[in-house]
């Protein structure tokens, strides 16, 4: 597993080797940018890979302790959709974890008490979902974990344990205000692109053959195209005796970290 901390040091090594070489005359200065590029697209490459764990550590899969049992989550609600994503959730019996945006968690309070009431699980998603936040200060970025945190604690009163960056975005600043407020980082293994993709069966067609146990599905509780996958996707889940599960069950994460 790449760590950034690693990567950065054996890339500083390699530059001040490759300076000095050139400086010497043994290596052309065209290395140095060489180097430089492989070093940033690496870079790139942990900042929006929120599964390879390069900044911090990020929960993307259970270890299936039963084989039968994934979880569904939902960003960037509550909405108006979110609604219908519930009244399915109940239909079906499957729980869900809600990653919700703190300004939208005020707009819809009696949606949060219902995600709660019905035994599904409310997580961080920031106050904001700024598209910005890849270049927030960590001061910045935990006041907008910890803005939302207070609004789910006064919904539950409990203290949050998860997190989910906006659009799976992780860097140093994030990584130092999620250790700093002890979140566990959540990501996905199947990402079904539901706010991009328009046909509801290529959705579906991305989510149900790697369906599994200890699988993490990302969906978005924002468009009845979303409602209507869902259904689809619970039907299937029915038939193939799978069951959704709550992100701190799939993950055997608590209140308290």
């Amino acid at each position: 597993m790449l760590k950034h901390r690693y990567i950065k040091y054996l890339m500083l090594a390699i530059l001040v080797g490759i300076g000095l070489g050139a400086f010497m005359g043994a290596w052309s200065a065209w290395f140095l940018f060489l180097v430089a590029g492989l070093w940033l697209a690496i870079t790139a490459w942990g900042s929006l890979d929120v599964r390879s764990n390069y900044f911090t550590k990020v929960y993307y899969k259970g270890e299936a302790f039963h084989p039968q049992e994934y979880a569904l989550t939902f960003d960037d609600g509550p909405t108006l959709h979110t609604e219908a994503v519930l009244n399915l959730l109940q239909a079906y019996q499957m729980k869900a974890t809600f990653f919700c945006i703190g300004k939208q968690l005020e707009k819809y309070p009696e949606l949060a008490k219902r995600i709660l009431q019905e035994g599904h699980q409310l997580g961080n998603h920031t106050y904001t979902h700024s598209k910005n936040i890849g270049t927030f200060s960590t001061k910045e970025v935990q006041e907008e974990i910890a803005c939302t945190d207070l609004i789910i604690k006064k919904l539950n009163n409990e203290n949050n344990p998860i997190f989910r960056p906006p659009f799976g975005v992780t860097n140093p600043q994030i990584a130092k205000a999620c250790e700093a407020l002890n979140k566990a980082v959540i990501g996905w293994s199947i990402r079904s692109l539901d706010t991009v993709i328009q046909d509801e069966q290529r959705i579906l067609t991305r989510i149900i053959p790697r369906l599994a146990g200890g699988e993490i599905v990302l969906l978005h509780d924002t468009t009845e195209r979303t409602v209507r996958v869902l259904e689809q996707l619970l039907i299937y889940s029915k038939e193939q005796n799978l069951r959704s599960v709550r992100i701190d069950h799939l993950l055997k994460i608590n209140a308290h970290g």
